[in-house]
């Protein structure tokens, strides 16, 4: 009788965990390197992983068996899924870099994909979505913002939109990691909204910092790719933004209209929003740059013209 393929959502480090009971002793030799270089094994042919963990080919397929697979070619498979999102920008490159270009070609390219982008993302975006997500960060008490890697500038670039208009935001992106954000986190409540911003390839910390904020009962919102993201899972509200880019992992461009928009509807929400920029800007006027007029000549250029 075929054996039943499990589900395929269960993740191998979950399998491994079920299994390592009844594994014997050269499967526990697989069992390690796999949970240690999980990666690696992803790549590997069953000759090559077998010689890795010192043990027999017969016993990286029975292992494979034990974990509720086929043999050793379906593991891989189901290993290899596990990195897809991490992979993917990678086999991107890989076969654009076998496509012959101009650097004039490959810059409109980026620009029409993120236009494909832009339109993929209005419809993307429901009425409800955006109306939740403006309402809770109009009312919030305390809004949080929060990406790693690339998104940390994008949490960043969301504080600086919101700061006129709302009494207390604050990017978690900082030199401080995901340890200084979960200090932060520590008194969330209902009245405060963490901004979460995931894409793949999702990193863990946003999602474990989003958790722990949503299980506080702060409102959490998803800047992130589809109802499938690990991201969407533990928010309460979530925009879905198509990021696609061929020679890299996402388009922050999108991201970044998305947030902008954001901005502006919150502005838009606030009836005090043009004394607020009036504020900012008076508040930032010594910095400005301005060019000097004819009345507001130089000290140096005054002193030439007296002794001409």
């Amino acid at each position: 009788m075929k054996k039943s393929q499990p589900a395929t959502d269960t993740g191998i480090q979950e399998r491994l965990a079920a299994a390592l009971p009844r594994l014997t002793g050269a499967q526990r030799l697989m069992a390690d390197f796999v949970s240690q270089s999980l990666f690696q094994a992803a790549t590997m042919r069953i000759e090559e992983i077998a010689q890795a963990a010192g043990v027999s080919t017969a016993t990286a397929n029975r292992f494979a068996r034990a974990l509720g697979f086929e043999g050793y070619p379906q593991f891989r498979a189901a290993t290899m899924r596990e990195f897809e999102a991490t992979l993917a920008p990678v086999e991107r490159l890989r076969d654009a870099m076998a496509s012959p270009a101009t650097s004039h070609e490959l810059v409109l390219s980026a620009l029409e994909t993120d236009i494909e982008n832009i339109r993929a993302t209005q419809r993307m975006l429901t009425d409800q979505a955006c109306a939740d997500a403006v309402g809770a960060l109009a009312g919030a008490s305390r809004i949080y913002t929060v990406g790693f890697g690339s998104s940390g500038q994008l949490a960043a670039q969301m504080e600086y939109g919101l700061t006129p208009y709302v009494r207390h935001v604050e990017s978690l992106a900082t030199a401080g990691g995901a340890v200084h954000a979960a200090r932060r986190l520590h008194d969330v409540c209902g009245k405060d909204v963490l901004v979460a911003i995931a894409f793949p390839r999702y990193i863990d910390d946003t999602i474990a910092l989003a958790r722990q904020a949503a299980e506080a009962g702060a409102q959490v919102i998803a800047l992130t790719d589809a109802p499938s993201s690990p991201l969407a899972r533990v928010a309460r509200i979530a925009l879905f933004v198509r990021a696609y880019r061929r020679l890299a992992a996402n388009s922050d461009a999108v991201v970044l209209s998305v947030i902008q928009g954001l901005c502006g509807a919150v502005a838009h929400r606030n009836p005090h929003s043009s004394e607020a920029a009036a504020g900012m800007t008076q508040a930032t006027l010594p910095w400005l740059y301005r060019q000097a007029g004819p009345a507001t000549a130089s000290p140096k250029a005054s002193r030439g013209n007296r002794s001409s």
